[in-house]
This record gives structure tokens, C-alpha cells and sequence, in this order.
């Protein structure tokens, strides 16, 4: 009986390729929605400043800004998790290969988006509890808009 070793990625190219590729892949890691704590620590912060700075504009734009800087930060991290993946284990490094993969994962963060507000509409996924109960802190003593 025999046993065949699947083969392990090989990086290839320089060093420095490799530690952007690294360090890229781990940014993108913290403020992907794969890590499950990371919310807390790197998407709401950035949320709620780009909803701080959007309210500069009207006061209204506040809650749309948050919510807009929460995907944004999130799609960043999906991209450059899939920007460093490739630095890492491509063996050519090219524009076209960079724009393809930004494009990719752009398309595939908002596919991804656009599925999950569906499932939500159709209620197919149910929310309802999640917004409810004593896992709800009241949204004006987190924002500091009071007309929310």
C-alpha cells in the first residue's frame, strides 16, 4: 500500500514579495468576516468613524455611514486576504493579475452581500431575535446623533 503526499504550496519569489503577501493576507484575516472577534476591535471602530465623518456632511447620513464604512471594512478585508494569498503563492507577479484579483474578490464580497440581504427580505434568514432582547443595546446610547 502506497501513500501519496498531496504537495504542500511552494512560495515562490523574492522575500519581500513573500512578507507583503504575509502581512496583507494577516490584515486582511483581522478585518475580514472570517475572524469572529473582530468586530469589536477593527470593523466597528472604522464603521463608526466613517459614519462620524459622513455625519459631517448631514446628520443624517450617520446611520447610513456606519452601516456603509461596516461593508466597506469588511469587503477591504476579503480583498486583501485574497491579494496576499496570491503574493504568496503565485509564481509571476503582475498588474493584471493584481487587478483580477481585486476585481474578484470585489465581485464576490458583493455577490456575497447582495445573497445575504435576499435571504433576509424573503425571510428566509430570520433576524428577528437577533434585534431583539438583551442582545440589543439601545442604539442611542451608542450613537451620538439623538434624533436616531
Amino acid at each position: 500500500m502506497t501513500y501519496q503526499l498531496i504537495p504542500f504550496p511552494t512560495f515562490q519569489g523574492s522575500w519581500l514579495k513573500k512578507i507583503t503577501g504575509f502581512l496583507l493576507l494577516s490584515f486582511g484575516f483581522l478585518l475580514s468576516p472570517l475572524s469572529c472577534w473582530n468586530d469589536l476591535f477593527f470593523n466597528l471602530p472604522i464603521a463608526y468613524g466613517f459614519g462620524y465623518l459622513c455625519r459631517l456632511f448631514s446628520s443624517s447620513f450617520f446611520l447610513p455611514g456606519t452601516i456603509a464604512g461596516y461593508w466597506l471594512s469588511n469587503l477591504v478585508g476579503i480583498v486583501l486576504m485574497q491579494v496576499g494569498t496570491t503574493q504568496l503563492l503565485q509564481k509571476q507577479s503582475s498588474e493584471n493579475n493584481f487587478k483580477k484579483a481585486v476585481w474578484s474578490g470585489v465581485l464576490s464580497s458583493s455577490v456575497f452581500t447582495v445573497i445575504l440581504l435576499a435571504l433576509i427580505q424573503f425571510n428566509i434568514l430570520d433576524l428577528s431575535n437577533l434585534m431583539t432582547g438583551d442582545f440589543l443595546i439601545g442604539l442611542s446610547s451608542i450613537f451620538p446623533d439623538k434624533s436616531l
